[in-house]
């Protein structure tokens, strides 16, 4: 166990936990941050954490990070210490080999599943005891969520921080990974207060809900999602995840007012009259986001959204998560065309029998002539700044180069062979890393291109 912490390349232990198809690739020395995760052998379960002990090494910008620490002492350590791990995700783990994790950084052992957590900074982001590790598998470039993120940083709220590393896991080599931060509250991410009291201002903030499936504690919309004409759908249902406070730790008034604040907004998105109720700013730049992605899951699947303390700000607003099958990356609900708005997708949703389909509200906002227009004038915001071609496609070569330049894009395809084959929801089937991030490219043209036409917007160029 010891040894395996210390970073050595010998395997004490055969990993049980979903382990790579080739769990043998060494890793010598990498550009990436190394993470080290021990669980010493057991489960690592979805539905409860178990205890763990995490190091990661990471010397700095353009410096190499080594596995073997004996041969290579005096190591930066960004974190040495306990952690509680899960498995997290939806089709990101029923659908994927490759699962990602979720873990809690703490103070001490877990001990009978209890657990003290602390905040701790992590390769550079802010303290937090939250933290996730993407896993990305179905997305060959590896890019797609950082490339989203990167994009809505200038012009949301909070978007989420994330790093490329290295996973070794009781001394197996699980391959690329995004340690990421998750939306979230806390000081440094959404800085909500929670609600304290049952009555006043106290009650009616911070909560953080998400339009989700049904894999957890839900609420079911009063209002059916509908097709393209605005006619609802009566046998499909849009359902709310608490995520903050947790549903089962909020008081019976807190519950209350949370779901009260949620119908009034419903009602008057149906009204006409919801201005009152949401920050207008932060939906259009989720729905570009989601837009410009063309993603599958965008709106019905991790819409998160949130709300301060009335004396703050009384209006709902969005945060971005889950792109990992976006930018034209899926074969099934169409999403690898570039000719079509993903929230009029629900004709097709149904017609494929999916349970998930997008709340009723983007219908009513893209059929208001106000909202419309300040979406045009957003989309031009964005044109002009970090969504030029030449931008993009400078992010885009950013990020792949952090992947290619060292080998980690090499060793992960080695632990999980892909190319040439067809990997779930995969449309396009790359040869290579340069054909699948060619295609990308390529993909984003054309996006943008009919997004440019839809929106009126003429390039200054």
């Amino acid at each position: 166990m010891i040894a395996m912490m210390l970073g050595l390349g010998s395997c004490i232990k055969r990993a049980r936990n979903f382990p790579p198809k080739n769990p043998y690739v060494h890793l010598d020395s990498t550009n990436l941050p190394i993470v080290w995760i021990d669980v010493d052998g057991d489960s690592i379960k979805r539905d409860k954490r178990i205890g763990a002990h995490m190091k990661i090494i990471y010397n700095g910008e353009g410096k190499l990070n080594y596995a073997d620490t004996i041969t290579h002492p005096g190591q930066h350590i960004d974190y040495q210490g306990y952690i509680a791990l899960r498995h997290r995700g939806n089709s990101t783990y029923n659908d994927s080999p490759k699962k990602p994790y979720s873990f809690r950084t703490l103070a001490d052992p877990m001990w009978r599943g209890i657990a003290k957590k602390k905040r701790v900074s992590l390769l550079g982001m802010p303290k937090d005891n939250n933290w996730a590790l993407l896993a990305p598998y179905a997305d060959k470039s590896m890019i797609r969520d950082l490339l989203a993120f990167e994009i809505s940083r200038p012009w949301m709220e909070y978007v989420p921080e994330g790093h490329y590393c290295e996973l070794i896991l009781d001394g197996t080599y699980y391959g690329v990974y995004i340690l990421s931060e998750v939306v979230s509250r806390g000081r440094y991410r959404l800085n909500l207060e929670e609600p304290t009291a049952n009555s006043g201002d106290d009650l009616t903030g911070g909560y953080l809900v998400e339009v989700d499936c049904d894999d957890d504690i839900t609420r079911t919309s009063k209002y059916n999602p509908v097709n393209a004409n605005g006619v609802p759908y009566k046998d499909k249902h849009v359902l709310f995840q608490f995520k903050s406070p947790d549903y089962e730790e909020m008081t019976r008034a807190q519950r209350h007012y949370i779901i009260n604040r949620i119908d009034m907004m419903e009602k008057a998105f149906a009204t006409g009259n919801y201005e009152q109720f949401i920050d207008v700013m932060t939906f259009i730049d989720y729905q570009i986001a989601m837009e410009l992605s063309h993603n599958v899951d965008g709106y019905r699947l991790s819409g998160k959204f949130y709300k301060r303390r009335d004396c703050e700000d009384p209006r709902f607003k969005m945060a971005i998560w889950d792109f990992n099958i976006a930018y034209g990356n899926a074969d099934h609900r169409e999403g690898w065309r570039t000719d079509t708005w993903i929230y009029q997708n629900n004709d097709v949703l149904y017609r494929e029998q999916d349970n998930y389909l997008v709340p009723f509200w983007w219908y009513i906002l893209n059929n208001d002539p106000n909202y419309t227009a300040l979406l045009k004038q957003r989309w031009a915001q964005y044109r002009n700044s970090n969504l030029t071609v030449d931008q993009l496609n400078a992010t885009i070569d950013s990020l792949a180069q952090t992947l290619v330049s060292h080998g980690a894009i090499s060793r992960n395809s080695e632990a999980w062979p892909c190319w040439g084959k067809r990997v779930w929801p995969n449309h396009y089937i790359a040869t290579d890393y340069n054909d699948e991030i060619n295609h990308l490219k390529q993909w984003l043209v054309e996006r943008i291109a009919w997004m440019d036409k839809q929106l009126e917007y003429q390039p200054e160029n």
